[in-house]
């Protein structure tokens, strides 16, 4: 197969940034197109994890457990407003049909091959000139309440580790905890090392990725009101307001909309708007990394002087207002582990939408167009496993063959 000349990219996020920079790896010419500009979407306000030990498929039994007892509740960690939505209502089911064990760790199985990508991917973005800071996350503490809880975080480590996912988690004492954390309270009484992940500020790592990209001879245009994509022949066009662009092939990684311009292209799964919740506040001390408390369902990482706060799981339209309720449960959900933060000093008060499909698995690769592609439905899973998406769609698109590490991830399944 002979490589496109000509891509252009749906969606200026991690995803579409890291296609089309490593497209032009190839010698491909980029175009990309966001309908307000780079990072504006998930990627801005999310808790800058790269974590491939904790990239698993979402859909998951004790999820389902925990979730459909307080499921309707504003305070819910997972929330689902009461509406009439029958495609949600669709959705929600698939999605319980795939949180059993059995699905899990086949998702899981999945999952392991783009994983043990990640890292990599991200050096060879900051390598090859992204001009951005990629931190190692150590210490990482996972902090609890309870001394039995951080049982589960082994066993599910221990099985992660069976699967071949590499896997560093190990007892940690509290006074070593608050070592690292002084802003760690009273009430945590167990915790846990996560060794081999990193962080980043998303929004400064997103914007240097678009940089590199123009750089490189690549247009990144923002204000681009996509209305379609249409194949044409042996091209393929991106029509908009104003505007009828065409290419030799178009990825679509427009996140939470993907399936707006996916379906017409035989994309049945369908990608839902899984919105997250996060705000900053300030922190003094500031923990020298990320915090994660999986009893509260709520993450903490140190960016730009700030802590960030980010945690909670709703399905509601991705074009939706901030619920303050929301951002309350997280303050709520927070509280018990922190001491000496001001929780009510709050700024950068954000939602975001993860795009996330049913069956917790990503959609990366050819549609039923040659000449269309999509990336997209990563879940919580974007930032960690953009670049690797990135990298090995980039591939597929300039030789034609399916890397082994996509193969779970078809788009028409």
């Amino acid at each position: 197969m002979t490589a496109p000349r000509r891509v252009g990219v749906v969606g200026a996020g991690v995803v579409g940034l890291s296609t089309a920079w490593f497209l032009q790896e190839c010698g491909v010419e980029v175009t990309v197109l966001d309908r307000t500009g780079p990072g504006a979407g998930a990627s801005w306000g999310n808790a800058g994890w790269i974590t491939p030990t904790l990239s698993t498929p979402l859909p998951e039994p004790s999820m389902l457990a925990h979730g459909l007892r307080q499921l309707f509740r504003p305070s819910s960690p997972l929330y689902v407003p009461l509406a009439a939505d029958v495609d949600l209502t669709r959705f929600l089911i698939r999605f319980a049909r795939n949180s059993t064990r059995g699905r899990w760790q086949a998702g899981m199985r999945k999952l392991v091959g783009i994983n043990r990508l990640a890292l990599d991917a991200f050096d060879a973005l900051v390598d090859g000139g992204v001009d951005a800071v990629v931190r190692e996350a150590d210490p990482f503490v996972v902090g609890y309440t309870d001394p039995d809880a951080p049982q589960a975080l082994l066993a599910e480590g221990r099985e992660l580790a069976a699967t071949g996912q590499p896997v560093t988690i190990e007892p940690l004492t509290v006074a070593q905890a608050r070592e690292t954390a002084p802003i760690l309270s009273e009430n945590i009484r167990a915790a846990l090392h996560l060794g081999g992940q990193r962080y980043l500020d998303p929004p400064a790592f997103v914007a240097a990725l678009a940089e590199s990209v123009a750089e490189r001879g690549g247009l990144v245009k923002g204000g681009a009101e996509i209305a379609a994509v249409r194949d044409r022949a042996d091209r393929v066009a991106v029509v908009g307001d104003g505007f009828d662009e065409e290419f030799d092939a178009v990825v679509l990684a427009n996140g939470a909309t993907l399936t707006s311009l996916a379906a017409a292209f035989g994309v049945r799964a369908q990608v839902r708007a899984g919105r997250g919740y996060s705000f900053a506040v300030p922190a003094d001390p500031m923990p020298s990394g990320p915090l994660y408390f999986p009893s509260g369902s709520v993450v903490c990482t140190p960016l730009g002087g700030h802590l960030r706060i980010a945690g909670m799981m709703e399905f509601r339209p991705h074009d939706a207002p901030l619920d303050p309720r929301r951002i309350e449960a997280v303050v709520a959900s927070v509280r018990p582990y922190l001491r000496d933060v001001d929780l009510d000093d709050r700024r950068d008060e954000w939602v975001g939408s993860r795009p996330c499909t049913a069956d917790g698995l990503p959609l990366i690769g050819r549609t039923m167009s040659p000449r269309v592609f999509v990336a997209g439905g990563h879940g919580m899973e974007g930032m960690t496993l953009g670049p690797a998406t990135g990298r090995l769609l980039a591939q597929e698109i300039c030789t034609g063959a399916v890397p082994y590490e996509l193969a779970g991830f078809d788009p028409l399944r």
